[in-house]
């Protein structure tokens, strides 16, 4: 289907090609950010899989989304980092529409994720004394399953939609990854039904788990407020003030992207913004998580101990 309605078979990916003189700059800071990107998100799992206390519900959603920050930004910023330094800005249609497949599938998934460790929240601060028997272990990968089946069934039914496009050229996108509406822009086909069936779809696939989180943190700040103690208060909050500010900063990012008007003045201000979705929250989440919460701090630091003892005891008997 895809090779019969496409003539065009590379797509140019523009990226920040306005800032010509700040190329080595970003290529230099996106590196940046991906290396440690990776670093974060991996020492995260490893550190739920190797301390024992970390083995409950919450960790083990932390760990999915460590998992899935990983991939998400493998997804995005190779191609960038390849564009920045080389100054190739093409990409082969069938890429593109590989790369647009696993953003999109990530991205519903993480909406998911979120929804789901905002219910773990919200049965822990609420619903203390059945907390226990409600996420069970069977319970907690029955919920990570459906997170990663819903992302992929929402990319799979919208990739079919897109690939009904024919696609004759031009072939420029104005932005540094093979994002959804700036794709269907290129389309030579009527783009009519395709835009509802996009809009349709993501509020079908992703407001049921926005207004779960939302509505879960509505009660979570209730039941906060009428706990006595001001030290219980600071407490329960702390619990889920980390979890707060990711999904206060990922879902605020994505609703002024594609909730911004359309104008050529409004170019740049959009790419920023798909920066705060894309590149950055799989850099700062893991870090959010773990400068905000005193047992993966501990539990980093048990890590990190154990390594530089063994290996100077490795160093001693070598000697």
């Amino acid at each position: 289907m895809l090779g019969n309605q496409t003539v065009i078979s590379h797509v140019i990916l523009l990226g920040f090609g306005e800032l010509h003189g700040m190329q080595m700059f970003l290529f230099q800071s996106f590196l940046i950010i991906y290396i440690f990107t990776i670093i974060a998100n991996f020492l995260t799992v490893l550190v739920i899989l190797v301390d024992q206390h970390l083995h409950t519900p919450m960790y083990f959603f932390l760990g999915n989304l460590s998992c899935l920050e990983m991939m998400y930004s493998s997804t995005i910023l190779p191609k960038m980092l390849d564009s920045l330094l080389t100054g190739e800005k093409s990409i082969s249609f069938k890429g593109c529409i590989t790369q647009l497949y696993f953003f999109a599938f990530l991205c519903s998934t993480e909406c998911y994720l979120l929804s789901v460790m905002s219910y773990d929240r919200f049965l822990a601060i609420c619903k203390p004394l059945h907390y226990a028997t409600a996420m069970r272990i069977t319970r907690c990968i029955q919920l990570a399953a459906v997170s990663w089946i819903n992302g992929m069934v929402f990319t799979s039914v919208y990739l079919i939609f897109m690939l009904q496009l024919w696609f004759c050229g031009p072939n420029e996108i104005d932005h540094f990854f093979c994002e959804t509406l700036p794709l269907i822009k290129l389309s030579c086909s009527d783009t009519t039904f395709m835009k509802h069936a996009v809009s349709v779809l993501a509020y079908t696939f992703t407001f049921p788990p926005f207004t779960l989180t939302f509505m879960s943190y509505i009660f979570i700040l209730r039941t906060i407020l009428k706990i006595p103690s001001r030290t219980g208060r600071q407490k329960a909050f702390s619990t889920c003030s980390s979890h707060l500010i990711v999904v206060t900063f990922f879902y605020g990012a994505i609703a002024v992207v594609y909730l911004m008007p359309e104008t050529e003045e409004k170019k740049n201000p959009s790419k920023f913004f798909s920066l705060l979705y894309t590149a950055l929250p799989s850099l700062f989440n893991p870090l959010i998580y773990t400068l905000r919460n005193k047992d993966v701090k501990e539990a980093v630091k048990k890590l990190l101990f154990r390594f530089w003892k063994t290996r100077y005891v490795n160093l001693h008997l070598k000697e």
